[in-house]
């Protein structure tokens, strides 16, 4: 099985339980307040690695971060490519959840916003072709990281979070993988359209030599593979948080892909997987371990 290298974001997650999202002007009581391990980059290693991957974790984190690396060691993750800074604080988060169980995110980019050229060079010595790497967009040097990675020949995986102007200079025609919600696809794509079917025929047109997966919420998600368009309905579920769900399903169907599965399968799995997560308050808390999955379609 082919090696993982996720080059990505490390957060911690202030999350706060409240009533509805904060309107402009309102102040509103939270009725509680909890801590998590975050990031995209950090969940999708940790969904990686519990669906059977062999991941390794490369970013940077402050020193009040340290327990993202014991949290990413302990779901099996090589976090020996994760620098700590002692003069810049670790990325975080600030996250409302509503009754709903849908959230709002604020993200401070932190030591997340410190790879250097000279990290990016020496992590990748150690991979070669064949390997895969999984990017999101929450860290500095994405470009230069595509680029490096497309010259040694690694399949490139992308979940282009959160969406800015910055992505469209990346060199994307290096991405083999896109693994997106109907917003980022839109923009990337510059589809005036909610149908998630244009959305990815349009997007596949601006990038054809790239396979896309397009989630869609409670929907499920959509495959083009280059050649059809597969569906996958969500599994239903009484959703309490779904801070960590993209990333679940992220880790999940990369996982599956790289082992071998078909692409009808590894959505499925990844769909299963998603759909326990978000019953689960928490994002790295909440991602579920192989088993949990299989014995649900089971």
């Amino acid at each position: 099985m082919n090696r993982i290298l996720n080059f990505g974001s490390l957060n911690i997650d202030y999350v706060y339980k409240v009533d509805h999202m904060t309107f402009c002007g309102e102040t509103q009581m939270s009725e509680s307040r909890h801590t998590y391990s975050g990031g995209k980059g950090l969940n999708q290693s940790i969904a990686l690695a519990r669906a059977g991957a062999e991941v390794y974790h490369a970013g940077c984190i402050g020193t009040e971060g340290e327990f993202l690396i014991r949290e990413l060691a302990d779901a099996g993750v090589d976090v020996s490519g994760i620098r700590i800074l002692e003069d810049i604080p670790t990325g975080h988060t600030i996250i409302q959840n509503d009754r709903n169980g849908d959230n709002s995110i604020i993200l401070y980019g932190g030591a997340n916003q410190s790879v250097t050229k000279e990290q990016v060079k020496d992590t990748l010595s150690r991979f070669e072709s064949g390997d895969w790497i999984v990017l999101q967009n929450e860290i500095s040097e994405v470009p230069y990281i595509m680029e490096k990675a497309h010259e040694k020949g690694m399949c490139i995986v992308f979940n282009p979070s959160p969406v800015n102007e910055s992505i469209k200079k990346h060199p994307l025609d290096y991405v083999d993988w896109f693994l997106l919600n109907e917003i980022e696809a839109s923009f990337l794509s510059d589809a005036d359209s909610d149908n998630a079917s244009e959305l990815i025929r349009s997007l596949s047109q601006s990038h054809p030599t790239a396979k896309i997966v397009l989630t869609i919420g409670s929907k499920g998600a959509v495959c083009f593979d280059g050649s059809v368009i597969l569906e996958q309905e969500a599994f239903p579920v009484k959703a309490v948080d779904t801070t960590a769900a993209g990333d679940t399903f992220t880790g999940y169907f990369i996982s599956e892909i790289i082992r071998g599965s078909a692409v009808k399968e590894a959505l499925k799995i990844a769909a299963c997987a998603a759909s326990i997560a978000v019953t689960i308050p928490g994002a790295a808390p909440s991602i579920p371990l192989a088993f949990d999955c299989f014995s649900k379609l089971l």
